[in-house]
């Protein structure tokens, strides 16, 4: 064999090699993101307001996929390799929590956890009653929302503090008389779990049988527990030079309660 052809196939073996490394290096970073992804975190943008003022639309969060245990909705895609949860435990009241819409089962939705299996929950004239008595809910300063119509309105915002101790403000965009301000008696069934949003009056949650209702606990996907990034809903992909001023700086790296 010429020198040449010695000094061509030693080049191809060593290409190829490279070649190799380079696709092995790719796999495992797309293995250990899976695994994150599954067991660790994963990453979820808000783009509504349901929970405003707790989460803002243009938050990016971070929500613990080990919190409430592992369902088939912990996997991607969901595939139906096991039902029920391993490792499971039950979400604490006033939880924010990721779950599957239980109407199509891959739908993301997050809400608040405001009832437990066996509980009995009711909300008269804007005030939430947890097994008949009301929750506790302080008027503090109002906070400045959109209408219906885009218009910036100052709206009644509260305290609004659990049973168990646990707090968190709730707004009312349409005071007291909204649409779901009162309702009839929701008793929790076993394996299942009552959401709300904080945004009383602009929140399709579990109070809504026909499109969200109860959420089995299979259907969690995991607790919201970190804003990582914050960028104001009118913000354009487009005018990159917007973005240092778009940015919500104060948001950064907030734990969610």
């Amino acid at each position: 064999m010429s020198d040449n052809a010695k000094k061509f196939t030693g080049e191809t073996v060593k290409n190829e090699s490279g070649l190799w490394e380079t696709v092995k290096v790719i796999l495992q970073a797309l293995l250990i993101a899976v695994v994150v992804r599954t067991v660790l975190f994963q990453p979820f943008n808000i783009p509504s307001g349901s929970l405003i003022p707790t989460l803002l639309i243009g938050d990016y969060l971070f929500v613990s996929k080990y919190a409430y245990g592992y369902s088939r909705y912990s996997i991607p895609f969901g595939p139906p390799l096991f039902s029920g949860r391993i490792f499971g435990s039950q979400p604490k009241r006033g939880d924010i929590a990721v779950f599957k819409l239980p109407k199509d089962n891959s739908t993301d939705y997050i809400k608040r956890v405001v009832g437990l299996p066996g509980d009995r929950i009711q909300v008269i004239g804007g005030v939430l009653h947890i097994n008949g008595k009301p929750v506790l809910r302080e008027r503090v300063e109002d906070y400045k929302t959109t209408d219906p119509y885009g218009r910036t309105v100052a709206v009644p915002r509260y305290k609004e503090t659990f049973p168990e101790g646990t707090s968190h403000y709730v707004i009312e965009r349409d005071g007291d008389r909204g649409y779901w301000d009162n309702t009839d008696v929701y008793t929790v069934k076993p394996g299942h779990y009552f959401m709300m949003g904080d945004n009383r009056d602009n929140s399709t949650d579990s109070r809504d049988e026909a499109n969200v209702g109860q959420v089995p606990a299979e259907n969690l996907v995991g607790r919201a527990e970190i804003i990582f990034f914050s960028v104001d809903e009118d913000a354009s992909l487009w005018r990159p030079w917007e973005w240092p001023s778009r940015i919500r700086w104060n948001r950064m790296f907030e734990r969610i309660r």
